[in-house]
């Protein structure tokens, strides 16, 4: 600090002037200085934006989030179909169920130039209005959900091209979709490859009496067959519900190799090898019914796309711990299909 008093002469004073001069330029030299380093590590960086997005269906408003990855030029944007379920456009499903898988796997694919759209499916989340009834509810509804979502991304400039990308339930509803969308391509993930009533019959063979199996195979059955069953054993009334019934054979009537034998847009199957909910075998199955895919095992990926071992504890213990990163290679491969 400069003290200044009465006994300094004139010339005192302009060395003083000329002293504060010389120091106000030299700061506004630093700060140029610092704003064109500022501005040299940020050239080339792509900004990236999240926008709320919404859609009108008669039932409802569907919501979504669109992570775009360049707001400066046009990039592929990826259409991520949730699970089966309440799983949010996250991942995410009630109290216990934290992964923000779609999240995460949103987020490094944007780190490699390509947008994506996730959602709440109808009835979940900010989509809680579009509820349907479950005596109402079919499959086909998700299906037609998607195929707003996709016409929605069609007339935006923003995209260069479409991809649909199916986690779970998510790829028999994509598989279906890209059959009459004309998208540029289709991954499943950790999908189905047997019917709904092969999987279930499968399920429940150890976990119910021989009696109680035999039920629910003849229900299984005559649901196949478009055939509602009225009598019920209490024990499988939750499964098997009246009200449930026919979303039930609105499901069972899609057999996942049929319908990706259908697509010919090129397609990649994923699944982890310590998937404990769809084992690998569904994968190779759909790989061996399409001409126009390839098969990617990735080793300890389970089913919320986290790296796990296959003991059932320690792999499920990853479901509710959010913070965990999607594992790599995954984001890899799919990166490498877009963009090839």
């Amino acid at each position: 600090m400069l003290f200044i008093n009465e006994q300094i002469n004139l010339a005192d004073n302009e060395f003083i002037i000329v002293y504060l001069i010389n120091k106000l330029y030299v700061m506004k030299t630093l700060i140029f200085n610092l704003l064109v380093i500022l501005s040299t590590l940020s050239y080339g960086q792509k900004p990236l934006l999240e926008q709320t997005v919404e859609i009108k269906t008669n039932q409802g408003v569907l919501h979504g989030t669109l992570m775009i990855a360049d707001t400066v030029k046009a990039t592929p944007v990826a259409i991520i179909i949730p699970g089966s379920g309440g799983t949010d456009q996250n991942g995410n499903a009630g109290m216990t169920m934290h992964t923000n898988a779609y999240k995460l796997l949103a987020e490094g694919l944007a780190k490699n130039n390509i947008s994506t759209l996730r959602f709440d499916k109808r009835g979940i989340g900010k989509s809680h209005n579009a509820a349907i009834k479950k005596s109402e509810l079919r499959f086909e509804n998700f299906i037609d959900d998607v195929t707003l979502w996709t016409n929605m991304l069609k007339s935006d400039n923003r995209f260069t091209e479409i991809f649909l990308i199916g986690h779970s339930q998510g790829s028999l509803i994509g598989m279906i979709t890209a059959q009459s969308t004309s998208v540029s391509g289709f991954v499943s993930i950790a999908g189905a490859g047997y019917p709904i009533d092969a999987i279930l019959s499968k399920q429940l063979k150890d976990k119910l009496s021989a009696e109680l199996y035999k039920e629910a195979t003849s229900i299984l059955s005559s649901l196949k067959k478009g055939e509602p069953v009225d009598s019920i054993s209490p024990w499988l009334y939750g499964l098997f519900s009246p009200s449930l019934q026919p979303y039930l054979i609105s499901w069972i009537k899609y057999d996942p190799c049929t319908e990706i034998k259908k697509l010919n847009t090129p397609s990649l199957i994923i699944n982890g090898t310590t998937d404990i909910q769809v084992s690998v075998d569904n994968a190779e199955r759909l790989h061996m019914a399409s001409k126009h895919s390839q098969l990617i095992l990735i080793e300890k990926m389970n089913h919320i796309l986290k790296e796990a071992p296959m003991e059932q504890k320690a792999n499920i213990a990853t479901y509710s711990n959010g913070k965990l990163p999607v594992i790599p290679e995954l984001i890899d491969e799919i990166v490498a299909f877009i963009n090839n």
